[in-house]
């Protein structure tokens, strides 16, 4: 065995991530992927002329995939081209409100102000405290590990400890934005970004205002292609640089000997290697790949509640909208009881907030001519053993009915191929626990601490990347795991 082998578990797009930067560090990467394709949530199929993005669908902060081809010494634009959005959303509410969110932070704060019973200066104020939030946060919660001594031994991170009061986080993200607005749709719009991550506005700590900064400043971006054009590009570039990818290769166990990590197991054949990164949720990374040593488990961490999850409805669709954008939002008219159904009942509630994303905006060839391509998603709770095909049945019915409303159009006529996404296959396909989009909740105050870390305080030269585990989840967050892990690795 090569003295510098590493074994990628998963082929997500932090596991992507960490392949490319550990093979210019100078390890010989591979990639075992239990799926015959890359990318983990973010992947694409086709269906009857149209083509889906299946996960995420939301791009920002696209520096994060840029700085990957920069460090291997590659030209960007070479693999993977993007172009900035001047409208990051649009909304609708059931009283007729309609707000477009603009890039433009000042352009934003007058059209909501043009529209609902709020203040530019409010806007901007709430503008100012995200940025602010951010600036304490970035460098110290998100582009390093917090289970490392020396992360706390750095100039930069006392500053940010000393500034700790200022990133809010002994109050609900709910309660904060009252305190910005007195509108409830605009409180409803801020309340929003809680389920970037799968929780709670109700609940979670107004920290997660941080959010709003990431569109204001750094913008909303469309991939050339779609968002499986990440995947792609970077499964590009991991191979121009040697880095060999296995597919159909369900890894059954990691192999602990003498405390450190000895290589995998697969297809009952061991397989060397100095360094194990598990690009697997948390909770199976423990609990199948490491079922042998339970002494190993760390329980606190795989007993935490689980971020929420989503069912979505993939529609090929007759006509074209004018009032849609790449990215809409439908409200519900009753927030909180939507969240107490998601979180409290563990059931889903009748008038859903509805997410609908359409790449033909900007990629038409994504439909026939004349057509559009919906992705409809709604937020869902993580999967504890619910009826989930009779509550499949009552939510297309009830986001059908509403779509319909809002948008003055039979939509239940035009659908001419679906497929439909849930908890149960979200975990089937991705092997995310319970369907769980993000790994654990952000609904308590310590639950940037309580994440798992980038590397197993048991295990030597084991490590972790992805969305279950520090900073979080979403494309940024996973890549920055990836640069965590690669920080943390030893030089060859």
């Amino acid at each position: 065995m090569p003295p510098n082998k590493v074994i990628i578990i998963g082929a997500g797009i932090a596991g992507i991530a960490a392949a490319i930067r550990l093979t210019v560090k100078g390890y010989q990467a591979e990639v075992f992927e239990a799926n015959a394709y890359p990318g983990g949530k973010l992947t694409e199929f086709d269906q009857q002329g149209y083509r889906f993005d299946a996960g995420p669908s939301l791009f920002t902060m696209p520096q994060y995939v840029d700085e990957l081809f920069l460090l291997a010494g590659k030209d960007p634009r070479e693999y993977f081209n993007y172009q900035k959005l001047n409208r990051v959303c649009n909304y609708f509410y059931e009283d007729g409100t309609q707000l477009t969110a603009y890039a433009d932070v000042n352009n934003l704060a007058l059209e909501i102000a043009g529209n609902t019973d709020t203040a530019i200066e409010d806007v901007l104020a709430h503008a100012a405290k995200s940025q602010k939030i951010y600036a304490i946060t970035n460098h110290v919660f998100l582009e390093r590990s917090l289970h490392r001594l020396k992360t706390y031994l750095r100039w930069d991170t006392l500053r940010s400890i000393w500034k700790l009061r200022g990133i809010d986080a002994g109050r609900t993200m709910h309660k904060a934005n009252k305190s910005f607005f007195k509108d409830d749709r605009v409180v409803q719009l801020f309340n929003r970004y809680a389920t970037y991550n799968g929780s709670n506005p109700y609940k979670a700590p107004a920290t997660l205002n941080v959010i709003p900064h990431l569109e204001q400043h750094y913008g909303t971006y469309f991939p050339q292609g779609g968002m499986y054009s990440i995947t792609a590009s970077l499964v590009k570039l991991a191979e121009d640089l040697g880095v060999k990818f296995t597919y159909n290769a369900a890894v059954s166990d990691i192999v602990v000997e003498g405390g450190k990590t000895a290589g995998i197991t697969l297809d009952g054949a061991f397989v060397p290697a100095n360094i194990v990164v598990s690009n697997t949720d948390i909770w199976f990374t423990y609990k199948k790949l490491l079922k042998k040593y339970p002494a190993l488990h760390p329980k606190k961490i795989l007993n935490q509640q689980r971020s929420s999850s989503a069912l979505i409805f993939y529609w090929g669709i007759s006509k074209q909208f004018e009032k849609l954008d790449l990215h809409n939002i439908f409200f519900s008219a009753d927030y909180e009881a939507e969240f107490k159904h998601i979180w409290e009942q563990k059931n889903i509630y009748h008038d859903p907030t509805i997410y609908l994303n359409v790449t033909a905006k900007y990629n038409p060839e994504d439909a026939p001519d004349g057509h559009e391509n919906w992705f409809v998603m709604i937020n869902v709770p993580a999967n504890e053993g619910q009826d989930w095909d009779t509550l499949i049945a009552a939510a297309r019915k009830n986001v059908i009915d509403k779509l319909t409303r809002l948008l003055g159009q039979d939509i239940a006529g035009l659908i001419q191929c679906e497929s439909i996404l849930d908890p149960r296959s979200i975990e089937s396909r991705t092997s995310s626990y319970q369907g769980s989009l993000y790994g654990t909740s952000s609904n308590n105050k310590f639950a940037a601490f309580l994440r798992h870390a980038n590397r197993s305080g048991k295990v030597n030269n084991l490590y972790c990347c992805g969305g279950s585990v520090h900073p979080g989840g979403g494309i940024p967050l996973c890549l920055l795991s990836a640069k965590i892990v690669s920080d943390w690795v030893p030089d060859v």
